[in-house]
């Protein structure tokens, strides 16, 4: 076996667990815990934005984008005041901070696990969340 096939080998088991591993953060654990009720839709996609972020590790960072007609925005805040509302703070292309209130039904965020730059520190979602009422 030649270097270069040794290289080639070993850059592709390299590859291959990270996505592996990336892959594996991404599915919903198997706990066996209840989830949000059907009708509480902002909780669900709290939940799954959640578990998706949860298992990064330390250079890694959950990159939340939500995009309504021409206009986009990076998520670092969700705020869920109802069962069916959400609503999301970022930072829109003018570096403005920007909210978006939305039915959850209709609400839509794209979300990449990325590295975070040499140096940095990753950013981490913050989610606001409804106290519960007594009964």
């Amino acid at each position: 076996m030649g270097l270069g096939h040794f290289t080639k080998q070993l850059a592709k088991e390299a590859i291959g667990n990270q996505v592996k591993d990336m892959m594996d953060t991404l599915r919903p654990s198997e706990s066996g815990a209840p989830g949000p009720s059907p009708d509480n839709v902002a909780m669900t996609i709290v939940g799954q934005v959640q578990a998706m972020q949860y298992p990064l590790k330390d250079d890694m960072e959950l990159l939340v984008v939500c995009t309504i007609g021409q206009e986009s925005m990076r998520v670092f805040e969700i705020f869920a005041p109802s069962p069916k509302v959400l609503v999301v703070t970022g930072i829109d292309a003018d570096r403005t901070v920007t909210r978006v209130i939305s039915p959850a039904e209709s609400l839509q965020l794209i979300c990449k696990p990325q590295p975070v730059a040499a140096g940095g520190k990753p950013t981490r979602i913050k989610f606001i969340l409804p106290k519960p009422r007594p009964e």
